[in-house]
């Protein structure tokens, strides 16, 4: 870490114009694409002096299906920022990999935890969870307020894309395809999960309006403090798709962390969270979809977790945490197939 740290004072130095002193670094759980670290910087002279709490973001191994580049991700996150989600402020891009080996970027590093048992559960967030919801809502409304045509890079714009642009139901086509894509490179195969394909192929539908999707909005992915929602992390899953696909995912089985009457995320009932949305949105949520992208969701990650146990077990990236993930896959097909059955 100190050799990280002295690189990171020289480039900051250089970069600033000024004296760049790092006076603590401390390293975070990053997740799996990912590594973070906490650093508290201090710039004298150049374009931007003072004191700055940040937090430091690179790459850690394999990237997952459909994560955004670090570039792009800094790129998405301070379009969201610009556009008013409440989402920590981005400070410095570098996208020259010689500098550490790979793309890294800083931004603000705001209060609360994210830890999503602490997050639902807490006492000390008792009263922050009886407006959660409400702030939830309105953060996610925000998101999907922002639009193709408000994307001034072209690059990132057309980055977004994970599906046809000229086609209505190619959002959900698209992804189809993609989750076919990844059944069929397995080296464990599923039947399960291929009747769960087959039901998203056949209930395909056009999307009303093509908005910014976070792609992994859900408790543990936002920080909340006893004030209230700090703010919305992790955007490397972010693209250009149908809004029902984050009140989906906020909405899984895997996100609610023991308060499983409480569907979306362990903090409000269901129903109540998409009226919540439809009133900050002026958008009526439909059921229906929801449960189409809560399936989908469901099925992307029964296929995540079997690529991070397979990172383990090649010896590509070997890990505890990573040979854990991959046993889970049978509970999210199983959770699937039990919507499924309840769809109606």
């Amino acid at each position: 870490m100190t050799d990280l740290k002295s690189k990171l004072e020289s480039y900051l130095s250089k970069r600033q114009g000024g004296k760049a002193s790092i006076s603590s670094m401390i390293p975070l759980s990053g997740g799996a694409c990912q590594e973070n670290y906490l650093i508290d910087l201090s710039l004298e002279g150049g374009t931007e002096s003072g004191e700055f709490r940040l937090v430091f973001r690179t790459d850690k191994g394999a990237s997952l299906f459909a994560s955004l580049s670090r570039a792009n991700e800094f790129k998405t996150e301070k379009l969201a920022y610009e556009n008013g989600v409440k989402t920590p402020r981005p400070y410095w891009l570098e996208e020259d990999s010689g500098i550490l080996g790979s793309p890294f970027y800083f931004m603000e590093r705001i209060g609360g935890k994210a830890t999503g048992r602490f997050v639902v559960k807490d006492s000390s967030l008792s009263k922050a969870r009886k407006n959660l919801a409400s702030e939830l809502a309105l953060s996610l409304s925000r998101i999907h307020s922002i639009t193709p045509d408000l994307c001034r890079d072209e690059s990132l714009k057309g980055s977004l894309y994970r599906h046809n642009p000229t086609s209505s139901d190619s959002v959900s086509r698209d992804a189809v395809l993609e989750i076919r894509r990844q059944i069929s490179a397995g080296v464990d195969p599923q039947v399960g999960m291929e009747l769960i394909a087959n039901w998203l192929e056949e209930n395909i539908h056009p999307v009303d309006k093509e908005v910014l999707v976070h792609g992994d909005f859900r408790t543990g992915n936002f920080m909340v403090s006893p004030e209230g929602l700090e703010g919305i992390l992790d955007w490397e899953f972010a693209h250009w798709g149908d809004r029902h696909e984050d009140i989906a995912w906020l909405c899984m089985r895997d996100w609610r962390f023991g308060k499983l009457n409480k569907e979306a995320g362990g903090i409000a009932e269901r129903q109540e969270f998409y009226d919540l949305y439809s009133r900050a949105s002026g958008f009526e949520v439909d059921p229906f979809r929801v449960r189409y992208w809560e399936i989908m969701g469901n099925l992307r990650w029964a296929l995540g977790s079997l690529q991070q146990a397979e990172r383990h077990l090649s010896g590509k990236d070997k890990g505890i945490e990573l040979a854990a993930i991959g046993r889970r896959t049978k509970e999210m097909v199983w959770e699937a197939m039990r919507l499924i059955e309840n769809a109606g």
